[in-house]
């Protein structure tokens, strides 16, 4: 069935581009069109998900946990972009940022795992779930959304999001699509302008930056790279660090959505107050778990951080958007950075 469901799919993309430039991205200015296919972001080949119409596959170097989902990333631009003082692109109007989640799968439902990246999915042994577009625009980013029907034939447009069944290693689990304005309040990390901004698409994540000025994405750059917080060679500050700024950070900086908490896990914050040592809650509410602190120096289980970041419960968990349930690999490696921590809070 699957295999009568890829070749019904090559059909539609190539049917939906055809007739429209099928070697370039289709920018749409204004409106956003009801099926991924209209963009020409991506395509079929051979039962292999590819880029299209001139969009690069990149890897980042610390993923964004997203409950075990793998992320195929492009991104297509006009001309190739300066790199701003903070290492953001200043990716001009046109440029097209895609981002689709899939997982491994197996007779018996998709597969946990790592992220792996790439630059194509194969159909056959992987369930796509949706396709997540930054559309820059004359007025700004634009986040749209698209979600994959079960025989992975089409991906249509999805404003309010959605929830997927699946089963996931075994086990029920409903995958989550976010709507625009859960979308807006992640890319949106600075309060003051509420700006929409690329967060994985920029140079210190880009893994190789190289390609990405030989294809013409970027201009050249002496910016380091992040840190893959997977790597075991890595020390445990560098690799705990690089994990809180991927996926806290956008909101826990100066001035992002939770600047309210006191709490800056950007990898430019100094102070150890700052990064949640010693550091009493501000805003938290019942989300402390009934600890003191943020962080607890040697002590995991006392600290509100690592304590939030294992919990599902909605009025606890953090991240509060984008996953359903916890990165075990990632508490770990914060708990294990917290347990390695001298001194103590008295």
């Amino acid at each position: 069935m699957k295999r009568l469901a890829l070749i019904a799919a090559i059909g539609a993309f190539r049917l939906a581009a055809c007739s429209q430039a099928p070697d370039k991205i289709i920018f749409h200015e204004v409106s956003n069109p009801l099926t991924l296919a209209e963009w020409n972001v991506v395509s079929l080949d051979r039962g292999h998900l590819v880029t299209s119409g001139g969009s690069v596959a990149y890897d980042v170097s610390a993923p964004l946990f997203t409950d075990y989902a793998h992320k195929f990333r492009t991104v297509y631009t006009p001309d190739a972009a300066p790199i701003l003082a903070d290492g953001s692109l200043d990716f001009p109007v046109g440029t097209v940022i895609s981002k689709t989640f899939y997982y491994p799968e197996n007779a018996d439902g998709v597969v946990r795992s790592e992220d792996s990246g790439g630059d194509a999915i194969n159909l056959a042994t992987h369930r796509v779930i949706e396709t997540r577009l930054l559309v820059r625009r004359d007025s700004g980013w634009d986040p749209v959304s698209y979600v994959w029907n079960e025989g992975e034939t089409e991906a249509r447009l999805k404003r309010t999001g959605a929830v997927v069944p699946l089963t996931l290693s075994g086990m029920p689990f409903a995958y989550v699509v976010p709507n625009e304005n859960q979308c807006a309040g992640c890319h949106a990390s600075d309060m003051s302008t509420k700006a929409l901004h690329p967060l994985g698409a920029i140079a210190p994540q880009f893994r190789d930056r190289s390609k990405m000025v030989v294809e013409g994405v970027m201009r050249p750059d002496a910016f380091t790279a992040q840190a893959d917080y997977r790597d075991d060679e890595l020390s445990l500050d560098v690799r705990a660090r690089s994990y809180l700024a991927t996926n806290c950070a956008h909101c826990h900086n100066p001035v992002g959505p939770a600047d309210t908490s006191g709490l800056d896990l950007s990898l430019s914050a100094q102070s150890d107050l700052v990064l949640g040592r010693c550091k009493p809650p501000i805003a938290a509410g019942s989300g402390t778990g009934g600890h003191t602190f943020s962080i607890v120096p040697g002590d995991p289980d006392g600290s509100i951080l690592s304590y939030r970041m294992a919990s599902t419960d909605p009025g606890a968990m953090m991240p509060e958007l984008g996953r359903s349930i916890a990165h075990d690999e990632g508490v770990a490696l914060i708990r294990e950075w917290i347990a390695a921590m001298d001194g103590d809070c008295s």
